[in-house]
């Protein structure tokens, strides 16, 4: 008993040691870049990438989800859970550990799934080298939510497959290495996806446009993707032909979570602004926040980052015990993506006309927290799952206690 109890204490002191690094990380490297990224209006360059990421390789942080064999920490998930927040406190941390959207679900995708050749041919230049990658689902035609509606297709030809399609909302695609690549399996109307892995500078993918939209945290813009006569060996199918729809809940609901994770990192920094400006700001003859009104907000903002926190404990350690968490990444989707944007906002109407300026981060967390409540399913999408869960458990119980 004693020797168990001394290893969780080591356990925990290692746990906090580098969420402590990390803290200090974010503060010392990523916070001094904030204010010249702002200035930009523009997402973050590769250069500053690059030199985030070589400083968090120095500092023994690099890819806190990446396997040992790769170059990362290999953390469990309650503690990547702590690490991803620190890292959030920046727009730049999760870019700096390069454990931001889309490549940290693609890393883990990869593998998870891929071959050991595609592993070889693709996960490792993502990880060992920083390289970025996409993901190419949503379409104009209506597909993402519901990617039932997808009418890009690969077709078979001979020893290859040929893409075509047009793609968009596609983040990071400009300077990406690597796409996977989501398409019907063949002509027929209902033919089943499958996944495709191919390097971006594939002939036929055509980068139309940076569609702009009110937030700029994403290296490679989001942008519109035309696929055209795209030519793929059929090896770099990824896992089993038509299977894509299965593989896209093995990367999309941990992804779910660890978006979670890293935007409660900002809720926290937005909130510690607030709650710092309600004590130095006079008003009407008193500290700000000696307000009623805005101590309740304080007060509701708190409680938020409380709830999310547990939450995204309690999905981390389904995961960690091998549970697919589905149900759980849904009920923790919804209530902090709505939970983040309450923080964010409160913060915003607490500093009043500081909050809607870019003297301070949380107007560029305001406008990027916004699309957090939309991708990876937006609620409505979310409440619809769940909805539909519990009316089966429902169903199940009633029929059982019937007999």
């Amino acid at each position: 008993m004693t020797q168990l109890a001394n290893r969780e204490t080591a356990t925990n002191q290692d746990a906090d040691e580098i969420v402590q690094r990390v803290r200090e990380f974010v503060a010392q490297t990523c916070i001094p870049e904030e204010a010249a990224q702002r200035a930009r209006n523009h997402w973050p360059s590769d250069e500053l990438r690059l030199e985030l990421v070589a400083a968090a390789r120095e500092a023994g942080l690099y890819g806190p989800h990446l396997p040992k064999s790769l170059g990362g920490l290999e953390l469990p998930w309650g503690v990547r859970a702590d690490v991803f927040r620190a890292a959030g406190y920046s727009g730049l941390g999760g870019i700096a550990l390069h454990c931001s959207a889309p490549d940290e679900g693609n890393h883990h995708l990869l593998h998870i799934v891929a071959s050991e050749a595609q592993k070889d041919q693709f996960l490792a230049p993502l990880v060992k080298d920083a390289k970025r990658s996409c993901f190419l689902m949503s379409e104009p035609q209506g597909a993402g939510a519901d990617p039932t509606q997808m009418t890009t297709r690969a077709v078979r030809d001979g020893s290859d497959y040929i893409v075509n399609g047009r793609k968009w909302y596609i983040t990071g695609a400009i300077g990406a290495e690597t796409a996977i690549i989501m398409a019907r399996d063949g002509n027929a109307v209902d033919a089943p996806p499958t996944m495709l892995l191919t390097p971006m500078s594939t002939p036929g993918i055509h980068i139309v446009r940076d569609m702009e939209g009110i937030a700029h945290e994403s290296p490679g813009g989001h942008c519109e993707v035309v696929l055209e006569n795209v030519r793929i060996p059929a090896e770099n199918v990824l896992g089993e032909p038509g299977q894509a729809f299965r593989y896209a809940q093995i990367r999309l609901a941990p992804a779910r979570l660890t978006h979670c994770m890293r935007w409660l990192g900002a809720a926290d920094r937005c909130y510690d602004i607030a709650r710092r400006y309600s004590v130095s700001r006079q008003a009407f003859g008193k500290a700000l926040g000696a307000h009623q009104a805005v101590g309740a907000m304080l007060a509701d903002s708190e409680i938020d980052i409380r709830a999310s926190a547990l939450m995204i404990a309690d999905c981390a350690a389904r995961i960690e015990a091998g549970e697919k968490a589905r149900h759980e990444t849904s009920l923790a989707k919804v209530f902090v993506s709505e939970a983040v944007w309450r923080v964010v906002d409160r913060s915003v109407q607490i500093l009043g006309g500081l909050g809607v300026m870019a003297d301070t981060p949380v107007e560029a967390f305001f406008r990027a927290a916004r699309s957090f409540r939309i991708y990876d399913g937006p609620s409505e999408t979310h409440r619809d799952a769940i909805a539909r869960k519990i009316f089966k458990k429902t169903l199940a119980e009633t029929a059982e206690s019937e007999v």
